[in-house]
């Protein structure tokens, strides 16, 4: 199993999957600079140094909701669907794989009982933030590409 893994749909990065086995020496960066978003992977030697830093005050527009989810425990169902809510593909995701949501529609089914850590921009929207709809996805048509 490839530990990184892009799903796309007619060229739109849907979600990015870095999976638990994945270790690469110094940073790896898995996003393009123009996401609203970054996901990054740091592996460091002990007495590594990083220079102290702020962040400069920068102002960003995000158009749309990126999450990136931690599997802590347990095992957790992604389906992914495209902008029009048509189902594409289903992976399962196991302790410390990461997925980054980044465009299109998602949906879960918890496969073992989960423990997750959820990252997404701020402030929250409430209802604006998101629109449900249903999955229509039959378990038994459930693809693993």
């Amino acid at each position: 199993m490839n530990p990184i893994e892009y799903i796309e749909d007619n060229g739109k990065m849907l979600a990015l999957i870095v999976r638990a086995s994945f270790s690469h020496p110094g940073i790896k960066f898995f996003t393009e600079d123009s996401l609203s978003q970054q996901l990054a992977y740091m592996k460091h030697p002990k007495g590594k140094c990083i220079d102290p830093h702020v962040h400069n005050s920068v102002r960003r527009e995000v158009h749309f909701t990126q999450e990136v989810l931690v599997i802590k425990k347990g095992i957790l169902r992604v389906d992914f669907f495209n902008s029009d809510q048509v189902y594409l593909t289903s992976r399962e995701l196991r302790p410390w794989d990461v997925v980054m949501l980044i465009e299109g529609g998602h949906g879960f089914e918890v496969l073992e009982d989960i423990e997750i850590l959820e990252v997404k921009q701020g402030p929250y929207a409430g209802d604006n933030d998101k629109i449900r709809f249903e999955s229509k996805v039959n378990p038994e048509d459930v693809t693993y590409e």
